[in-house]
């Protein structure tokens, strides 16, 4: 037995401890998302380069800390866990500056180095710990089974914890910043319990001293960690208006005066755009779909899936007298739509996700419009053939869905833009695509599908009208495409082009720094 034998240790403060490293395992794993998505949105690359680097992290800290639980003469646990603290606190300010390192190498390789360098080192310590437990817990061997099954089970249980308490309590209400800085310093009082204890109990006559120099370099950097995510202040030619982090992202309104323009900014995800000036929308697919009441009067009733900043339903209301009810996911977005762009809901306003929110619906609705799909990650669950079922179910027999689907044209031979088309096209009978900019390959496509033939020629159109759309009509191979299902949904693998070009049209208007919280 070496001097980091259990000894009079207690088992519960020993699995205490575990527990807790455990559940900060899934803190930092979880919170790291949150820290990257506002630069690399929150695609399936992002919680892939997540999982990876914790699964490298703890298969590091498993190897290494058995061999220094085996080795270890003159320090313990406390030092392993000071150390973790230390690095947990470094994320909050390193995050900007590793961030914008990582921009030229792309979303795929820049959202997995970004998380490697963020995250690696601290949960490899906390991988660390598992080790070490079991040789503290271990007297004799016959009970290494034992001891590493209960040691294992108690940090695995620690996890779930974490994972819950974080995502159904903390999250909501505490932002990802503070979560950390908080985690940090929670890391660091365990460290110094466990130091005093090692010293008094186990003989480590220099637990405290190297403990203690950890304690006050973690809470030197206690300003800047806390700091790190307010250094932007708007400068220049943007100001920042409103910024508030949800659960599905960091929310920004940012207005720009010299070219009368306010975003609404979800990430790395244009939502809606508006003049300062009078307030109406800038986003040209808008005008597209605001002529689908004169290409089928007497519509009444509409539905928005995807509320942006909230124009549309004003368009409806204003020229057409059109009652809308509007779902929206992100409170933080429906409260920045009504705070900064004069949203005023005509009909329910609805904050859920839309699958599980549109089964509650009572239609029917004349018109439908989905538009889930700009920048940033695809919410491809809501781009099925369940999902349009779904949505066809709650549309009159003369109703139109407008889809907004932002991708590349490539001729029309684009695989996501085909996809799309021949999955909307296997629920309904009738299909047109429109573009939002003519002569442009990268675009906003609008599909207007429905259970009747859409008439461009529709005598309520002006003549300037059935022009103007005649103009935006284009064709879409759908034979490059596949039917999108919940079963199998490759599409945020086909778009990864167009997250890539949606990031960069951003970082060329705003400049990466202001993407980065």
């Amino acid at each position: 037995m070496n001097d980091l034998s259990l000894n009079r240790f207690g088992h519960v403060g020993l699995y205490l401890t575990v527990f807790l490293t455990g559940a900060s395992v899934m803190v930092i794993e979880l919170l790291g998302t949150r820290m990257i998505a506002p630069f690399y949105g929150t695609s399936l690359y992002v919680w892939s380069s997540l999982i990876s680097v914790t699964m490298i992290a703890l298969a590091l800290g498993y190897f290494v800390g058995g061999r220094w639980a085996d080795r270890a003469k003159r320090t313990g646990l406390s030092l392993i866990i000071a150390l973790a603290a230390v690095l947990t606190l470094t994320i909050p300010w390193a995050t900007r500056f590793v961030l914008l390192a990582t921009d030229p190498l792309g979303l795929r390789a820049g959202a997995f180095v970004s998380s490697l360098v963020l995250f690696l080192p601290s949960l490899t310590l906390l991988g660390m710990v598992g080790p070490f437990a079991v040789k503290l817990a271990t007297s004799s061997l016959e009970g290494v089974g034992n001891s590493a099954g209960s040691i294992y089970a108690v940090s695995t249980l620690g996890s779930v914890v974490g994972t819950l308490v974080l995502g159904f309590f903390l999250f909501p209400l505490v932002g990802s910043r503070e979560t950390l800085v908080g985690l940090g310093l929670s890391l660091l009082l365990i460290a110094v319990v466990l130091a005093v204890y090692e010293q008094k109990q186990l003989s480590l006559a220099t637990a405290v001293l190297p403990t203690m120099l950890l304690v006050i370099i973690g809470l030197g950097l206690l300003p800047n960690a806390i700091g790190a995510g307010h250094s932007y202040t708007g400068g220049g030619e943007f100001k920042i208006l409103s910024e508030r982090e949800s659960l599905y992202g960091w929310v920004r309104v940012i207005e720009e005066q010299k070219r009368d323009i306010r975003f609404l900014t979800s990430d790395a995800s244009m939502i809606g755009a508006a003049r300062i000036s009078n307030g109406e929308g800038s986003l040209t697919y808008q005008n597209i779909v605001g002529l689908m009441p004169a290409l089928m009067p007497n519509m009444t009733r509409a539905l928005i899936v995807g509320l942006g900043a909230g124009h549309m339903s004003k368009i409806l209301h204003d020229r057409y007298g059109i009652v809308t009810d509007t779902v929206e996911i992100d409170p933080a977005i429906a409260d920045a739509a009504a705070n900064y762009f004069g949203f005023k809901p005509t009909g329910q306003a609805i904050v859920g996700d839309a699958r599980n929110e549109i089964r509650h619906l009572q239609g029917p609705y004349d018109l439908i419009i989905h538009d889930c799909f700009t920048g940033g990650s695809e919410p491809a669950h809501l781009l099925t053939v369940e999902t349009l079922t779904q949505l066809r179910g709650l549309l009159s027999d003369q109703g139109i869905l407008a889809l907004n689907f932002v991708s590349f044209y490539q001729g029309g031979h684009n695989a996501a833009l085909a996809s799309v088309a021949r999955t909307v096209s296997e629920v309904f009978p009738h299909l047109s695509v429109f573009i939002s900019e003519t002569g442009e390959d990268f675009n906003d496509f609008i599909f207007l599908a429905g259970k009747r033939a859409i008439d461009l020629d529709s005598k309520s159109l002006s003549t300037d009208q059935a022009s103007w759309l005649q103009k935006r009509l284009v064709n879409v191979d759908k034979s490059q495409g596949s039917i999108l299902t919940d079963n199998l949904n490759p599409l945020e693998h086909m778009q990864i082009a167009k997250a890539e070009k949606y990031r960069q049209i951003l970082v060329g208007w705003f400049g990466a720094d202001l993407l980065v919280r």
